[in-house]
């Protein structure tokens, strides 16, 4: 459905959008997870699939990057 004449939809509002610190917990906790799961398909070499370059990519155990050091 289009916005009504005169108004922007979420998608061409330039703004960003404040994030509260509920949400920058659920980011954080988002994060870590997904960072976990990789490690842990890497140290069994288990392949994960991902969207690149407008595909569908499987990548092996020792295909999954290293996350990088802090």
């Amino acid at each position: 459905m289009n916005p009504p004449s005169g108004t922007k939809s979420s998608s061409e509002n330039n703004s960003p959008i404040p994030l509260t610190e509920l949400h920058q917990k659920i980011d954080a906790g988002v994060k870590i997870a997904i960072a976990k799961a990789l490690d842990r398909h890497r140290k069994l070499g288990e392949s994960i699939s991902i969207w690149q370059d407008g595909k569908v990519v499987t990548l092996t155990g020792k295909e999954i990057p290293q996350p990088p050091s802090i």
